[in-house]
Order: structure tokens, then C-alpha cells, then sequence
């Protein structure tokens, strides 16, 4: 078996938990490849009696690989699906930041999770993510995002008129600052944030949801994810942020903007007591009464 291991960075009290997830990958001859720029960043890492190889950018990871591990929040579980892209390596995120709906394995149960990956015990979730079309080159040879597709006013300007179509059938004006576009994934982040609703994982579905609307009766609306989006942009200023996950570019209004469905999804690596209902209740405290 074989094993890519990104991170963003850990805190010191978290390398004891990093060398135990290494070593418990060791003992089941597992191989070994951590992502470069983290081995620089943690000097415990290169301490250890262990052989790993290394890894650096998507172009380093093949169909040899048997999984990805991510350590840290959900947005180091963004940055993994980048990496991964279409080559359908299971991401497994264990929760080294403070939510992680994503990353929704304690530290505590890396050792478990080990023995589920080399026996077999674990299931595969796949996420539908959101391809964004433009007329000019955005977000480099990487224009897909798991979560949500974002347009957003800069700064203290304005408010921007957001023309929305469905399939070029106009659906709405949001006199905004900013509208949200989300995948079932990413409807328990961003989108719940600004009123938005939790959408099952596999729904099929996009979620389209204004930030802050001028309007009082525009709400959010789910449709089909068959549907491509697309969007005219108005405003007193000439550029505006539009935003794939955490990364974000400044465009021209000007720019002509679509999303869809990606051709590929990513998978997620889920133990059988780690279901969607399971992470709702734990995670966002889904119904619970404080006088009980």
C-alpha cells in the first residue's frame, strides 16, 4: 500500500500525534510520501529513523498512490482535492484544525483508522464539485472547487447587481455583496454561514444563496446540478473578487463567469459511525436542547 500525506503545518504539541500516525503506517509497511514543503516546516519529521518519499505538486501522484491522508482542517481538506484532482485517490481527513466537518477523524483514532485502511473496513464517499468557465484564463490549470464558487464587492465598496441565469434563462438580480454558488459539500460552510440550507451530500444539487441581499425577499434556491450557471456583473466599481474555495482572484466586471458540474468528483474516505447525520449532530450540535 501506498500513501501521500499533506498538510499546511502543525503546531509543535501536535508532531507527537504526526510521528504516531508515521510510525502506525510503518508497522504495516506501508509506503510513505509526505508532501515537501511540510517536511521543511517540521524539522520532528526528519529526526525519525523512518524512510518516506516526497511529494510536491499533482504532477507527483499517480494511480499508485492507494490514498491521500490530509492533516488539518477542512480547508487543508480543499487544498487535497486540488492535489488530487481527477485521479480518484481517496482523500482521508483526520481533523488537526478546530471544526473539521471535513476532516472529521479525531487524532486520537489514527490508530483505528490504519487498521480500517488496511483491512478494508471504510467506505468511499463521492463529491460532486463545481467547474468554473470564463472568458479569460482564472485559477490556473485548477478551476473546480469542492465547496463553493464565490463572488463577493471588494472591500468597503458597494453593493454589485448580480444577473443570474439558469441554462441562459434569467433566474434573478441580487443587489448583494456577493452570491454564493454551493455544492452539497460545501452547503454546512459558507452557505449555512448566510442563511443557506444543508443539503444531503448526494442530492445533485447547487445551492444558489445571496451574501447580505438588498432585498428582503430574495432567499436562497436549490437546483438541479445539471444546470449551468451564469452571471452578468454590475456596480459602481470595475472589479469585483470571485472566489473558488479559499482562493480568490480579482476580475474585471467586464469578465464573463459560468459554473457546472465537474466532469470528475473527489472521494472522501468515511468509517461506517462517521455518517452525514452523525457529523451533523456532533459537529454543528444539529438539535440539541440545553435544558436536557
Amino acid at each position: 500500500m501506498k500513501v501521500a500525506i499533506y498538510s499546511r503545518g502543525i503546531d509543535v504539541e501536535q508532531e507527537g500525534q504526526l510521528l504516531t500516525l508515521l510510525e502506525e503506517l510503518t508497522r504495516h509497511r506501508i509506503e510513505i510520501f509526505l508532501y515537501k514543503p511540510f517536511t521543511e516546516q517540521n524539522s520532528a519529521v526528519n529526526i525519525l529513523p523512518l524512510k518516506f518519499g516526497l511529494f510536491k505538486t499533482h504532477d507527483d501522484l499517480d494511480d499508485s498512490f492507494d490514498f491521500l491522508i490530509s492533516l488539518g482542517g477542512d480547508g487543508t481538506m480543499l487544498d487535497s482535492a486540488t492535489l488530487v484532482r481527477n485521479k480518484n485517490i481517496p482523500i482521508l481527513g483526520i481533523n488537526f484544525g478546530r471544526l473539521g466537518f471535513l476532516a472529521s477523524l479525531g487524532q486520537g483514532e489514527m490508530g483505528n483508522a490504519v487498521e480500517s485502511l488496511v483491512n478494508g473496513t471504510y467506505m468511499v464517499d463521492h463529491r460532486t464539485l463545481m467547474h468554473l468557465d470564463a472568458n479569460i484564463p482564472l485559477f490556473g490549470d485548477a478551476p473546480f472547487a469542492l465547496n463553493e464558487f464565490a463572488i463577493h464587492k471588494r472591500d468597503t465598496s458597494p453593493m454589485i447587481n448580480i444577473h443570474t441565469y439558469l441554462n441562459g434563462e434569467f433566474l434573478n438580480s441580487y443587489w448583494a455583496d456577493g452570491l454564493i454558488v454551493s455544492t452539497p459539500t460545501g452547503s454546512t460552510g459558507y452557505n449555512m454561514s448566510c442563511n443557506g440550507p444543508i443539503v444531503f451530500p448526494d442530492s445533485g444539487s447547487f445551492v444558489i444563496t445571496p451574501v447580505a441581499p438588498h432585498n428582503l425577499n430574495v432567499r436562497s434556491i436549490v437546483v438541479p446540478d445539471n444546470n449551468i450557471i451564469s452571471f452578468e456583473i454590475e456596480g459602481r466599481t470595475e472589479q469585483f473578487i470571485c472566489a473558488l474555495d479559499a482562493r480568490r482572484e480579482i476580475v474585471e466586471k467586464e469578465v464573463q463567469l459560468a459554473v457546472k458540474k465537474e466532469e470528475f468528483k473527489i472521494s472522501l474516505v468515511r468509517f461506517n459511525e462517521n455518517s452525514f447525520l452523525t457529523t451533523l449532530r456532533e459537529k454543528l450540535t444539529w438539535g440539541l436542547d440545553k435544558r436536557n
